[in-house]
Parts: structure tokens; C-alpha cells; sequence
């Protein structure tokens, strides 16, 4: 079953931390087999407060996307998302 990963920006705090997680990531995600399906596009905020911003990753279980949240090469980079903003994020699984 497809699974999503979803990143919610709350508050960011370090451009340039983001900065460098954005770099580590891409070429993480190009080897994963992931497809990023919405980054920080437009909203139509329908209740509660807005975003900074949203990002929407779709992998093809539940499994695989907890081990690209899991592997070490994501947790290296994670860390400067942490430092960068402050974000939910969780994994959903889709409808068959």
C-alpha cells in the first residue's frame, strides 16, 4: 500500500541549516525511489492557522518510508532540519 510522508512547517529558525538539509536530501530521495508530490506550494488553508509550509512524499509502502525516515544517511541530515525549523511530520498510509 502507497504510503505519504508529510512535513509541516511551523516556524522556521535557520535558513541556512534548511539550506543544507535541502542539499542532503535530494540526492537521498532520487536514490529512494520516493516521489515528492507537493513542496511549499500554495495553500488554501481551510481551518486553523497556516503553515510556513508543506511537503508531501509519496513512497510505495509504509515500510520503505520508515526506512528512509530510519536510514542513517536521512538522520545525518535530518538534524539540520531540526536546527533549521520546527515541523510535524508523519507518515500516512493510502487508501487501496
Amino acid at each position: 500500500m502507497t504510503a505519504y510522508a508529510i512535513f509541516i512547517q511551523e516556524r522556521s529558525r535557520n535558513a541556512a541549516e534548511l539550506q543544507t538539509y535541502a542539499e542532503m536530501l535530494r540526492p537521498l530521495l532520487g536514490e529512494s525511489g520516493a516521489t515528492v508530490l507537493a513542496a511549499h506550494g500554495p495553500q488554501d488553508v481551510l481551518e486553523g492557522a497556516a503553515p510556513e509550509g508543506v511537503v508531501m512524499v509519496s513512497f510505495p509502502t509504509m515500510e520503505a518510508a520508515r526506512a528512509f525516515y530510519d536510514s542513517p544517511e536521512y538522520q545525518a541530515a535530518v538534524k539540520h532540519r531540526f536546527l533549521g525549523a520546527d515541523y510535524r511530520s508523519f507518515i500516512i498510509g493510502g487508501v487501496n
